[in-house]
């Protein structure tokens, strides 16, 4: 459940991480602003809280919010400029974007781990009732998300993750031209069948939840979930490890390869793009206060 809080604390990291960046991150303000309401729905697609923990939640979130805003945020707008410049600046390398990365997973990595005692506290007041619909929940889930990225045919699948793409980065390059569609297709057949370790690793990470839920009243609990909300990847499977190392070499070749297809009017478009994410940030309220 408290994957779905990370998750719904991710739009207020997207732009902190360049692989994202141009293809996610075009509603980053409004994301934050309304993370208040983001987080109980999330939540309430695994379970059904009570008043209490609605409003204990609600409590914590704000407390989490702030706490993000006064002392997080000020570094996204470093990064966002170390975007521009590289951009400005022609610089839009494999090197460069591996250290963007980098930064982001630091970010992303503080938020986690500031948020993991509240998901312990929370997490250990559910019932067996709140459990029990939490693996069901689960089940679901993934035999959806079978049905959608799975048992459809690979060539679909492919079909499909290149207009994903194409519809991402056009609100930040503008329309694509014909040799970066055709890059958008071969980033798309290089990831291949990684839809199936996805959803398998996807599968694992919340039976290791249900696992751990069911020893919420121990002693080994508080460092078991801290390790499945802190460190995940020490819990992939070799296949998706394998598949995840893929897809972060192949996007950051897709961005590069992208900026040196790119027109003067695109790389204009992004740059006012980035500018006007950068304005979004700094004209919060909690920042200003």
């Amino acid at each position: 459940m408290l994957k779905r809080l990370t998750k719904a604390l991710r739009p207020i990291l997207i732009g902190l991480s360049v692989v994202v960046a141009v293809v996610a991150c075009s509603r980053i303000d409004l994301a934050y602003r309304n993370l208040d309401t983001l987080v109980p729905w999330s939540l309430g697609d695994y379970l059904d809280m009570n008043r209490e923990q609605k409003t204990w939640l609600d409590q914590r979130l704000q407390q989490h919010l702030a706490w993000h805003c006064k002392t997080q945020l000020p570094g996204y707008l470093d990064w966002l400029d170390k975007m521009r410049e590289m951009v400005a600046r022609d610089q839009v390398t494999d090197q460069a974007l591996q250290q963007r990365t980098a930064e982001a997973r630091q970010a992303i990595a503080r938020v986690t781990e500031a948020i993991t005692p509240s998901a312990t506290e929370l997490l250990r007041g559910m019932n067996d009732a709140q459990v029990e619909e939490m693996r069901q929940a689960f089940r679901e889930d993934i035999r959806e998300r079978q049905s959608k990225y799975v048992e459809t045919p690979l060539p679909k699948q492919i079909q499909n993750r290149a207009n994903r793409m194409e519809k991402r980065l056009t609100p930040w390059l503008g329309e694509l031209n014909a040799a970066q569609r055709q890059r958008v297709m071969s980033w798309a057949q290089a990831l291949g069948d990684q839809n199936r370790q996805w959803i398998a690793n996807r599968a694992h990470w919340q039976q290791q939840l249900v696992l751990a839920m069911e020893q919420r009243a121990t002693p080994n609990f508080e460092p078991r979930l801290a390790q499945l909300l802190q460190r995940k990847d020490s819990l992939w499977t070799p296949e998706y490890r394998a598949a995840f190392q893929n897809s972060e070499l192949q996007a950051r070749s897709l961005l590069v390869d992208l900026m040196r297809e790119s027109s003067p009017a695109q790389r204009q478009y992004l740059q006012e793009r980035l500018v006007k994410v950068r304005t979004s940030f700094s004209e919060l309220k909690c920042l200003k206060g």
